[in-house]
């Protein structure tokens, strides 16, 4: 388990309409993020949920179909939600601010998708000074097309989860953990 445990915050990163559009194993995911929405409940453990945001008249923009957040997500009034703009979850956002003087020393991360808002974020916390719990089962992506042939959203996520498992950072702990064995 990772250092700092006693005092954990879960990210939800871009659980909407339009990014989980063509992602892998959708339902069971937001299942499983929602029983960890539950366990922070419990807890009293902060939860901050990440919401991307493109520019005036594409497909993120703020207010569109495809920006809202999944229906059947356990979103309530007063949950703090924080606009993105970039990968990172903390560039140019207040995602710090919400942090700063909750005492968090650990993130767990969930969300989509796998390479590219949710690793950037992971990395980014890493060097931002936090513990950081990737849930390995609680995060997705679509399949993508590279010249050289094309990968699966489980392949993926699998490489994601492999790269950040053996990542070692100094003074910081992380880790991939299953969702059953995350302590909130």
């Amino acid at each position: 388990m990772a250092s700092g445990q006693e005092h954990p915050a879960l990210l939800v990163i871009d659980i909407q309409e339009a990014v989980l559009a063509g992602c892998a194993g959708v339902p069971g995911m937001i299942e499983r993020i929602n029983a960890l929405i539950g366990s922070a409940r419990r807890s009293g453990a902060p939860i901050v949920f990440i919401q991307h945001q493109d520019a005036e008249g594409q497909e993120l923009t703020a207010g569109s179909p495809g920006w809202q957040l999944v229906a059947g997500l356990d979103r309530r009034e007063g949950d703090p939600v924080v606009a993105k703009e970039y990968r990172d979850s903390f560039a140019g956002t207040e995602l710090g601010t919400v942090l700063a003087g909750t005492g968090v020393r650990r993130l767990v991360l969930t969300g989509a998708q796998s390479q590219y808002c949710v690793q950037t974020t992971a990395l980014s916390a890493l060097h931002h000074g936090y513990d950081v719990s990737l849930v390995g089962d609680a995060h997705t992506t679509s399949p993508v097309s590279l010249p050289g042939g094309d990968l699966t959203a489980e392949t993926i996520i699998q490489f994601v989860n492999s790269g950040f498992g053996t990542l070692s950072q100094p003074g910081r702990s992380n880790e991939v953990v299953a969702a059953t064995d995350v302590a909130l």
